[in-house]
């Protein structure tokens, strides 16, 4: 049976800039084929298996020709596959996806184009541009500018272009800035018209030079600016001054690597976004249920006897989303803790039990082990018997210490921690070209499995390749085990908590563009 290939705008970079459908249209592909306009991210939706192609450029070797992308497509599609060809911005805008769409209904393949959001408007929009404005700018003209002079000779009307709209966008121009710059003093724009440049847009790279037709040639030189970048050209690109809003926001500028479970990422995720940073997901640890049946059965076990229990403490919320998953499926009833105090250790961990009506009666001011050992203090007496349900890498130091205070303890796993994460090719790139700027550990296992999974991805010594790169970790402990791997952790929140991490990461953004 003949597959099926949907032609889906990537959107300008800004990976929650894509639409609903394209990122259904992801999610359901056997196979992804997309270049570097495409936000890496964007990979990371497709289900597990998928496979992906890249048909950009690579250092060793040119782009794959635009005839050999549209055999590809069909090849894939006659093999029964459903296939996204995922394109930057939009692509029916200077994407070619007419000779794409051609050949797949020359060769009676179903497709569907998916409309993306332009880079022409969603760019200059991230530097502050609106690229219409009623005082300004009534029309707007998209003009390529990646041909050679003598072709945009031949494809552009300058004569009539230059002054046809209030405002003109060019895509794709900047080592034509000169020549585009030339031609359109020559046809009647003023030489001293505003002109953006804008590298980048809505991505944590994202760089605006700003000048005029006159001088805006000699500017790209100076500055060594590289595409790609959308050019704006026209009296809106003043409005700049005014409505600049990303640049203003607290983690502007900044990819961040968040190594944190994907079930428990989007907290860190979604304000790392809300602050104007790029978060970077590769989920390096996943929990899980148990599989030993000797596990199964001594947490069934140690729940038979709730009632015994004079403490309960909780160190994680992975601990309590997994205590309840056993009582669920063990069918105990959690009113045999009624005579149980519990502790917890953090906000986050309280918060878990809280939202299942099961308030912590202690929540130390440390937030480790050892702080929950501090709160209860005096309380704990000999023969008092506590339960720990935590994890299988969790430390051995709160239970032996509260064996040497003469209570009987019950440790029972009831998850565990595994490696996970495909190869990601794209974060080996972003780590060669020095693009991202900060890594978040969240746990000492995030530290260890991330250090793994790059080694198994070719790196012998991951370590010269992070050297330059801030490391940010939520805590002492997980600090400590970034230090034995051999990172220099710069970042260390006060409370081990996310929204002092963040707020962490904001103070080190601020830092860094004071310098």
């Amino acid at each position: 049976m003949t597959g099926k290939v949907y032609l889906v705008g990537a959107g300008p970079g800004d990976a929650k800039l894509i639409t609903i459908k394209g990122r259904e249209c992801i999610q359901k592909a056997d196979v992804l084929v997309y270049d570097r306009l495409a936000s890496p991210r964007l990979l990371q939706w497709m289900k597990p298996g998928g496979q992906k192609i890249y048909v950009g450029k690579l250092p060793d070797r040119h782009t794959m020709k635009q005839e050999d992308i549209n055999q590809l497509l069909v090849d894939l599609a006659l093999e029964g596959k459903t296939v996204v060809r995922l394109k930057g911005g939009d692509p029916t805008i200077f994407g070619r996806v007419g000779e794409e769409a051609e050949l797949l209904r020359r060769h009676g393949i179903y497709y569907e184009i998916v409309p993306g959001i332009t880079s022409a408007i969603s760019v200059p929009a991230y530097a502050g541009i609106p690229v219409t404005h009623r005082d300004l700018a009534s029309s707007l003209s998209i003009i390529t500018g990646h041909e050679s002079p003598d072709k945009l000779d031949h494809s552009i009307h300058w004569d009539k272009v230059t002054n046809a709209t209030g405002t003109l966008v060019f895509l794709m121009g900047v080592a034509k800035i000169g020549y585009i710059s030339a031609q359109l003093i020559k046809h009647g724009r003023p030489p001293q018209t505003p002109v953006a440049l804008v590298r980048w847009g809505t991505r944590a790279d994202q760089e605006t030079l700003t000048g005029t037709l006159a001088d805006i040639e000699a500017k790209v030189k100076a500055a060594d600016f590289q595409p790609p970048a959308v050019i704006v050209v026209g009296e809106v690109v003043l409005q700049r001054e005014q409505l600049m809003w990303v640049e203003a926001l607290p983690l502007f500028g900044k990819r961040i690597v968040v190594t944190r479970a994907r079930s428990q990422a989007s907290e860190l995720v979604d304000r790392i976004e809300e602050l104007g940073g790029e978060p970077y997901e590769f989920p390096v640890i996943e929990t899980i249920l148990p599989e030993g049946e000797e596990q199964r059965a001594s947490i069934a076990a140690a729940l038979a006897a709730l009632e015994e229990y004079d403490y309960v403490f909780f160190t994680s919320a992975n601990g309590v989303e997994f205590f309840w998953r056993h009582l669920a499926e063990l069918k105990v009833d959690v009113r045999g803790l009624h005579h149980a105090a519990i502790g917890a250790v953090g906000p986050a961990t309280a918060a878990a039990l809280a939202q299942r009506g099961l308030m912590a009666e202690e929540l130390p001011g440390r937030f480790q082990a050892e702080g929950l050992l501090e709160a209860f203090g005096s309380r704990l007496q000999p023969g008092q018997k506590v339960l720990l349900p935590r994890g299988d890498l969790a430390r051995e130091w709160l239970p032996d210490k509260l064996r040497e205070l003469g209570l009987q303890v019950t440790e029972v796993d009831t998850y565990e921690t595994v490696v996970t994460g495909e190869d990601d090719i794209e974060l080996l790139k972003l780590l060669e070209e020095k693009r991202i700027h900060a890594i978040t550990f969240t746990s000492s296992s995030t530290v260890r499995n991330f250090i793994s999974i790059l080694k198994r991805m070719g790196l012998e010594d991951p370590l010269p390749l992070l050297a330059d790169i801030t490391i940010a970790c939520i805590g002492p402990v997980t600090e400590k085990t970034a230090v034995e791997a051999g990172l220099t952790p710069g970042l260390l929140p006060a409370e081990a908590t996310m929204e002092a991490l963040v707020q962490e990461l904001c103070r080190w953004n601020e830092t860094t563009r004071l310098r």
